[in-house]
């Protein structure tokens, strides 16, 4: 059995291998657009290179020169260092801007891919990942990845030109004596594979946790109210501290194992050094050489070592960026939300849910064969319990949620055969829970599809949605910047603008979820004309509210445990004792106590 496992163990390793080599090469896919910024790169880092070697040669001719009489050769020297360090520099300030150049411009693109990607995903992906983890991805580990592409290979460019050219220069010099360095080789190699798993498994770790950390701090910063009201101040600086901690944990581990690393490759650079110069100094073993010749060899021997150490810290940046590349790509890669629909049929609000059943991944059954006729112009109220399902019957329309079984059919066609984006353009909703953004008033109520409405339309739909007189109180009226959610404003206000935004939408279908629970009697009465208004010739469905639209419903729709348990009037229900009478008793009837 141990055997069998152990025979896996390199299988498992070679496929991480070649996994890892297909990140890698995916994302230097990304570099090939700025392949002209790369030949720059490559020729000042060659400059920059060349003047190391540059560097041994010159002591070389400088201590050579010292020995003999020539005065020119010795003025020429002053000349020589100053354009020696002109071409350094020329060359690091082509290698470094260029390489700046392409490694923002691959930041600026993987943000792009990621957040276009995170407006086609399904409301699925929303519900399993948080948002801290999820901005986390397009704003920390996004950053990484440069680690793994042009951080790593500017290092492996610059240093590792440098290395080549300063092993064929002492190879050049003494071959014999320069076979001693490549000794270590192997040593070195071993020690970086071995650093490398751990820093991979490290640095996953460690873009996590700096997930829980950013979830932590949104989810304090969105829900400020209820942590200063409840007094959770202690309970999220705790939760935030035990997440930080962790992060810190995890960042220590990694910067262990980096310093453990880089010391031993230096100390096996030591090493060979040691025995390189020791042989050096025996005349008899590597015959005669000129006091130039032998500081000259020395001196690009030392050379090596800052290269060598560059290189093997780079293992470090390319495993970070290696784990930030893969949870990126996990985004990138994952399936948009289907839209295979092809018919754009004309929309009058006509609705059927014929045996219609969800079941979530867990294996609740939220619908359980929903058969409900809705006419269009016809106004349904549907009401139940917490849970009944009446938030996922509504999801199944505007396609956030996929039923499994029955057909949902929208004006004669399967909802699935509609193409997506034309199907949510004729539905408008009113949530609860209002979505602003931070943007002017105009701005919030035109928004997306809605951004070319004209003044007289917008100006209409907020004295529609009773919300003109207000908004002209406002220190800039309709070009007042409302901030983070609009939080400046009251409830209903915000309330009254997500009214109008739904209003000058102009759907033939309307959603209303909860669309006056945060009005107070003054302006859930004027909102309650206009959604009067505005529900007529519309297919109109009302997740159960204040009392006033359960009455005036065509029909109301009693769900429970995912199916429905009644249908029929206001009047007709609560004549027949049942659910709905019962429901009315208890959450309606204090609606008429003055």
């Amino acid at each position: 059995m141990n055997k069998a496992k152990d025979a896996s163990q390199p299988n498992a390793s070679q496929s991480d291998a070649k996994s890892d080599l297909q990140v890698y090469f995916r994302l230097l896919s990304y570099l090939k657009v700025y392949w002209k910024a790369g030949i720059l790169v490559l020729i000042g880092f060659a400059i920059n290179a060349a003047t190391e070697v540059s560097i041994a040669q010159l002591i070389k001719y400088i201590i050579d020169a010292i020995n003999t009489a020539d005065q020119s050769a010795k003025n020429l020297f002053p000349v020589l260092v100053i354009f020696l360090f002109f071409c350094r520099g020329l060359g690091s300030f082509l290698g470094n801007y260029f390489s700046a150049v392409i490694s923002r411009n691959l930041v600026f693109t993987l943000r792009q891919q990621i957040f276009d990607k995170l407006l086609k995903l399904p409301t699925a992906y929303y519900l399993n990942n948080s948002s801290g983890h999820i901005t986390a991805k397009i704003i920390y580990n996004v950053e990484q990845v440069t680690a793994a592409s042009t951080e790593s290979l500017k290092t492996i460019v610059r240093d590792g030109l440098t290395v080549i050219l300063l092993l064929g220069y002492l190879f050049y010099m003494n071959w014999r004596l320069s076979l001693t360095i490549l000794i270590i080789a192997p040593l070195i190699a071993l020690v970086i594979r071995k650093a490398a798993k751990r820093m991979r498994r490290l640095s996953t770790q460690l873009q996590n946790s700096m997930g829980d950390v950013s979830h932590v701090v949104q989810e304090a910063v969105n829900g400020y109210s209820v942590v200063k009201s409840f007094g959770g101040q202690e309970y999220e600086k705790q939760r935030f501290h035990r997440y930080s901690f962790e992060n810190l944990k995890k960042g220590l581990k990694l910067v262990v194992v980096v310093s453990i690393n880089t010391p031993l490759v230096q100390l096996f650079m030591a090493i060979a050094m040691s025995i390189v110069i020791w042989i050096a100094l025996r005349p008899q073993i590597i015959g005669d050489t000129s006091a130039g010749e032998f500081v000259a060899y020395i001196t690009a021997a030392g050379l090596l070592s800052k290269p060598v150490k560059a290189l093997t810290d780079i293992n470090e940046k390319i495993q970070r960026g290696l784990a930030a590349t893969k949870s990126i790509f996990d985004v990138i890669d994952q399936a948009d939300e289907p839209n295979l629909g092809q018919f754009k049929p004309p929309m009058s609000g006509q609705i059927q849910f014929n045996q219609v059943g969800v079941t979530y991944p867990d294996g609740t059954k939220a619908l359980d064969q929903i058969n409900l006729h809705i006419e269009s112009g016809e106004t349904i109220a549907l009401v139940g319990r917490s849970g009944a399902g009446k938030s996922t019957l509504v999801n199944t329309l505007l396609r956030y949620q996929t039923h499994q079984e029955g057909q949902l059919i929208v004006d004669g066609h399967e909802i699935e055969d509609i193409e997506l984006n034309y199907l949510r353009h004729h539905i408008a909703m009113v949530n609860q829970q209002v979505i602003l953004f931070d943007r002017t008033v105009r701005e919030n109520i035109a928004y997306g599809e809605l951004a070319d409405a004209t003044e007289e339309q917008i100006i209409a739909a907020s004295k529609a949605a009773y919300a003109h007189d207000f908004i002209m109180e406002l220190p800039k009226g309709y070009d007042t910047n409302l901030g983070a959610n609009g939080l400046n404003l009251s409830g209903g206000q915000r309330q009254r603008l997500a009214i109008a935004r739904a209003m000058l939408k102009n759907a033939p279908i309307l959603i209303l979820d909860e669309a006056t629970s945060a009005l107070d009697n003054q302006s859930e009465h004027y909102i309650q004309q206009a959604l009067d208004q505005a529900m007529q010739g519309r297919t109109t469905i009302v997740i159960a509210h204040r009392l006033s639209t359960i009455e005036n419903a065509d029909r109301i729709v009693v769900m429970d445990h995912g199916q429905i348990i009644e249908v029929g009037n206001h009047q007709e229900l609560l004549d027949k004792q049942g659910e709905y009478a019962k429901l009315y008793q208890r959450q309606f009837h204090l609606d008429d106590e003055p």
